[in-house]
């Protein structure tokens, strides 16, 4: 859960707790990612928050968007 007040970016959190799910096998290659509105939802952080969370865990690879299904654990 995204811990609100602290000196750590609640988007940063949000990714790590992300990364942390994938690189355990809790989220495997091809498992769906909650959408962004419950993503949102569930930590109490805004949709641009996440998006921004996303994007970083974009940028190292281990996670893929597809347009119009959603985001999904890339493949190793």
């Amino acid at each position: 859960m995204v811990q609100h007040g602290t000196p750590v970016p609640p988007w940063r959190q949000l990714a790590a707790l992300l990364r942390k799910q994938i690189e355990s096998g809790e989220l495997p290659p091809g498992a769906r990612l909650p959408s962004i509105l419950r993503l949102s939802q569930e930590h109490g952080i805004a949709t641009v928050t996440v998006r921004k969370a996303l994007d970083a865990l974009k940028a190292e690879g281990l996670i893929e968007t597809t347009p119009g299904y959603g985001t999904f654990v890339a493949s190793r």
